[in-house]
């Protein structure tokens, strides 16, 4: 606005009688030039707030029909639209701060919607099953553009461990138990606040044979952990026998993840059903884990007498395992247990063939872009020597006249290096990734000057035949591009005959 003001104010300076002749131009063309600027950077910046706003109304139409809580805020934190249901439960109306608005919900929302924020803002789209005491509550974010988020709050959905025949406590910072599921508390008696409640010589370390404090008596249990989000961690508190001889099938039978039992030399002595699903047909106490997985660059004897070591902390590995049906990784973490004074491995599995995949693909967009690099440094070495050849077969047209016999073959000279130089320009707008230069075409023009070079490239036993509407409507289109559309399809044909 400052700049409109002051344009206008030059602009009509000349009008007064204070300036002198001579610069009454100047000074009229300046105060035009300052309004003309004032205007264009007011309607860029309401076009900017129009784009916001139309993205704001867009979003908005589909979150309001979702069941669960929907926000759409900026990326300072600040609410812009919300459905009816985060109005409803959160209170997150226009102009509050997200949040305030989870206050009641999240005991440090700020720490969680920064991490997720910066992790949509890398990857378009972030979610994490937030743990809170007695709950367990999926946020996931999107970026839509602007710098604009659409946070959706998965409120009231139950445990995944709630429907599980196994007890499992979700455990938070010093130990605070934030959910136990059904058959914790059925098995326990009561529903524990913390792992001290639990647990009398303080929280056992995964595999160890400890007493649980239960309300009947105490109970001889093993501990696991499955997974862990943030600072928050789900822990398997397994009953066992330990008067009983060392027997793996009941406890591990219907183990909600894959679970094998092996001995230091290498014998997988028992796995649970998941575990044989995922590595595939095996004999338990016959078969090696060296024989259905593979890929440490050190024999896995060595890997596993490492880990059967009384102070080996737990480190996971990712094997290969060898199927012949179909390539499956998978991530493996070992921990020492001790029953009845023989030592074995609990190794817990995990499906990473998916990480791998993405791996994978990492590093081939790596290579790509190594591809890229190399493609523009070739280019402008090769430019260099078409602008000899162009430039050379410029002068020899100039010495021959359009009767010489050889002028044809120098128009085809000059054309063909124009074409390749179009190519360079191709290969350095791909290192660079660089837009497309459309123009409006006529087809007819673009295809009879493209003609004799396809003749040629097809050769003498392929007779090329051109044949087109002789009304061909403008298209708007980059040339290079097309004509190598063209130059492609004609040598796959080319090549595809006998």
């Amino acid at each position: 606005m400052s700049v409109l003001v002051f344009g206008i104010v030059i602009g009509l300076a000349p009008l007064t009688n204070v300036l002198p002749t001579c610069w009454k131009t100047e000074f009229a063309v300046a105060g035009i030039s300052l309004f003309t600027a004032g205007v264009l950077v007011a309607l860029k910046g309401w076009f900017a707030d129009w784009s916001i706003r139309r993205a704001v109304e867009v979003m908005n139409t589909f979150t309001e029909q979702d069941l669960f809580p929907d926000v759409i805020a900026n990326a300072d934190g600040l609410v812009l639209s919300s459905n009816a249901a985060a109005r409803i439960q959160l209170h997150a109306f226009p102009g509050n701060r997200l949040e305030n608005c989870l206050m009641s919900v999240f005991a440090n929302p700020a720490s969680i919607l920064l991490r997720l924020q910066s992790l949509a803002e890398i990857h378009g789209k972030s979610s994490e099953d937030v743990v809170t005491i007695g709950s367990t509550i999926p946020v996931t974010v999107f970026s839509v553009g602007h710098d604009l988020y659409c946070w959706r709050f998965h409120l009231g959905a139950e445990g995944r461990w709630d429907d599980v025949a196994v007890p499992v406590l979700t455990l938070g910072r010093n130990g605070t138990v934030l959910r136990a599921n059904g058959m914790a508390e059925h098995v326990l008696g009561y529903k524990p606040e913390n792992t001290d409640q639990v647990f009398n010589s303080g929280q056992p370390a995964p595999g160890e044979i400890t007493q649980a404090n239960a309300s009947s008596a105490p109970l001889n249990v093993t501990v696991a952990e499955l997974s862990r989000s943030g600072s928050a961690r789900e822990m398997l508190v397994l009953p066992v026998q330990v008067t009983t001889p060392p027997t793996t099938e009941t406890r591990f039978a219907d183990l909600p993840v894959p679970i094998m039992c092996i001995a230091p030399d290498g014998v997988v002595l028992d796995a649970n059903r998941l575990a044989i699903k995922l590595v595939g047909d095996f004999q338990t106490g016959e078969t090696n884990v060296s024989q259905v997985m593979q890929g440490l660059g050190y024999p896995i004897q060595e890997w596993l007498s490492r880990a059967a070591v009384e102070d080996a902390t737990p480190k996971s590995e990712f094997l290969r395992l060898t199927r012949q049906d179909k390539d499956v990784f998978v991530q493996v973490t070992l921990n020492r247990v001790v029953n009845d004074g023989q030592v074995c491995l609990i190794a817990v599995l995990n499906d990473a063939t998916e990480l791998k995949t993405l791996e994978a693909q990492f590093v081939q967009g790596q290579k790509m872009q190594a591809v890229g690099q190399l493609a523009g440094g070739v280019a402008h070495d090769f430019n260099n020597l078409l602008t000899a050849i162009s430039g050379h077969c410029d002068l020899l047209l100039l010495r021959h006249d359009q009767n010489d016999p050889n002028y044809g073959d120098l128009v085809q000279i000059n054309q063909n290096a124009n074409r390749a130089a179009a190519l360079v320009s191709q290969l350095l707008a791909f290192s660079r990734k660089q837009t497309l230069q459309p123009e409006v075409l006529d087809l007819r023009d673009t295809i009879s000057d493209l003609i004799h070079l396809l003749n040629r490239l097809v050769g003498e036993t392929v007779r090329l035949t051109l044949s087109h509407d002789p009304v061909l409507k403008p298209v708007r289109v980059d040339k290079r591009q097309l004509e190598q559309v063209f130059m492609n399809l004609v040598v796959n044909a080319r090549d595809a005959m006998p």
